[in-house]
């Protein structure tokens, strides 16, 4: 099963970018399922149903989130295929994850279970999380997942180490463990010992000229004076597009091959 999972989305721009890139990119790599972050949709921040209804259009199949998942609108009584980071405390709404059946291009017919797992880092971000290990440990025994059922989980976090502790806690049962959040791209792509793929961040979908996909000026400005601005995602310029192309074993549900795609695309 090949899957391709796009790093965070930022803003109008970006959604653009998406929608002109996909169509070259489903072509060369013939993906089984799309995946993206989603938590910075809505200019920046947050996810609203039209812009998660954009992507769906333009051919993303199911979304991960973040920190700002809950900025612009409480999308939780909606039907759609947004997970939230399971291990928010109890009673936050949202779904903790997604089970999707697929039949792969080689499956010769059969169905896969999928799994979507999200969740949140804890250091330099907020300690008030619950332990996203524990959590991921809760879920894999109340989902009664398979060793060879599908799972795919989005870390969403800022600490290199975290995300390098939990590859290798979920090593040999889930399929792929993605880092997201600091919008920069890792060269660390590799297979762990057990057969779970692994990268520290995947990257974002987001303005070239700009910081983590806000206009330069205002982060440097804000750097300069310590006075924080309202941001802003510039609305037209060069678009880098990271993500990642993982192949998995129908049989084992382990990762066969993962590498990062990477292209830059002009929004006028």
């Amino acid at each position: 099963m090949k899957i391709l999972f796009f790093g965070d989305i930022v803003g109008k721009i970006s959604r653009s970018a998406i929608s002109k890139v996909l169509p070259e990119l489903k072509k060369k790599h013939q993906p089984d399922l799309i995946l993206a972050n989603a938590e910075n949709l809505a200019h920046g921040k947050g996810v609203t149903e039209k812009t998660l209804q954009e992507m769906m259009e333009a051919g993303i199949s199911a979304f991960t989130s973040g920190n700002h998942f809950y900025k612009k609108e409480d999308l939780s009584g909606k039907k759609f295929p947004l997970v939230r980071p399971a291990n928010y405390p109890v009673g936050v709404p949202g779904r903790e994850y997604l089970k999707i059946e697929i039949t792969p291009r080689q499956a010769r017919g059969k169905i896969k279970n999928v799994y979507i797992f999200n969740f949140m880092g804890r250091v330099f971000i907020r300690e008030d999380f619950d332990c996203p290990f524990r959590k991921f440990d809760e879920l894999y025994k109340l989902l009664k997942i398979k060793k060879n059922d599908i799972l795919i989980i989005d870390f969403h976090a800022e600490a290199t180490s975290e995300k390098n502790a939990f590859g290798f806690y979920a090593d040999g049962r889930a399929s792929v463990v993605l880092g997201t959040h600091t919008h920069i791209p890792t060269a660390d792509e590799k297979i762990l010992p057990n057969g779970t793929g692994y990268i520290t961040d995947v990257g974002m979908v987001g303005p070239a000229d700009s910081v983590l996909g806000v206009k330069k000026e205002i982060i440097i400005e804000t750097f300069l004076t310590q006075m924080n601005k309202a941001h802003d995602i510039p609305e037209k310029g060069e678009v880098v597009v990271n993500a990642v192309l993982v192949n998995i074993d129908n049989k084992t549900g382990r990762c066969n091959d993962i590498k990062r795609v990477s292209k830059n695309i002009l929004i006028k």
